[in-house]
């Protein structure tokens, strides 16, 4: 096992960021969960804690942040350079997914699932890469979603939001090469967590099942290991990559 590590990941109470989060301290490294769900954020750390040594994770550190808050950004980066120095691995996988027919789309909800998706994938790059160029690597793992390659109707600002990651991720792969930092993406398709199923009728996941080469619901489970993957030094040379995990949803 590789030399543990201080990661952060956004999203972390939600069904794929646990199951992110559980990966990195399966294999031994300090993790940094932030979510804006106080509530939902205290129940997995009730689950995280549960067996552990003192009834508290000692590589768990649990903390509420909204990443659509630039001065909320900043202080989950100021306490975390305050605690650990660095940081090796970032993993922006918070996100919303309203599910709304384009006409009936608001101007402030489009706003707020671009501010949160988008916008906060940015603040919270923008905000960690200087604790990556002090030691000089880092991985940078972003969600998106295989919904940019097919359009999925009544989504249009979720769609916009990850295609607009998408193309942040292979800027910011150029742009932060040079400090030893690699940025990529994943994309995977409609994953059966508890979110989804309150907004995505269970007809839609059947339909997506016989869609794909593997004919199954894709689990938050998954995912986290092509999340490690691109984490890891294994990935070392793979940077601006869209790694498409979607049970062969599509073909590229």
């Amino acid at each position: 096992m590789s030399a543990a590590r201080t990661v952060v990941v956004t999203g972390a109470s939600g069904g794929i960021g646990s199951e992110i989060v559980d990966r990195f301290l399966t294999q031994g490294d300090t993790v940094v969960a932030a979510d804006v769900s106080s509530e939902a954020l205290a129940t997995w750390r009730a689950r995280w804690d549960s067996g552990a040594p003192g009834g508290q994770h000692p590589s768990l550190h649990a903390v509420v942040a909204d990443i659509s808050s630039e001065e909320s950004v900043a202080e989950l980066a100021e306490a975390t350079r305050r605690r650990f120095d660095t940081v090796d691995v970032l993993i922006n996988c918070a996100g919303i997914f309203p599910s709304v027919p384009f006409e009936e789309m608001t101007v402030e909800l489009w706003r707020q699932v671009l501010e949160v998706n988008l916008t906060g994938t940015f603040l919270m790059t923008r905000a960690f890469v200087p604790l990556m160029k002090a030691s000089g690597r880092g991985r940078i793992v972003n969600i998106g979603s295989g919904s940019v390659f097919s359009g999925t109707p009544l989504q249009s600002a979720y769609v916009a939001s990850k295609g607009g990651i998408m193309g942040l991720t292979r800027t910011l792969a150029r742009e932060l090469g040079g400090y030893g930092i690699t940025v990529n993406l994943v994309t995977p398709g409609l994953t059966a967590t508890p979110a989804a199923a309150d907004v995505i009728p269970a007809s839609v996941l059947a339909e997506q099942r016989q869609l794909r080469a593997l004919q199954r619901d894709e689990t938050a489970e998954d995912l986290a290991g092509p999340v490690f993957f691109l984490a890891s030094d294994d990935a070392a040379f793979v940077t601006g990559q869209t790694l498409n995990v979607d049970g062969g949803r599509h073909l590229l």
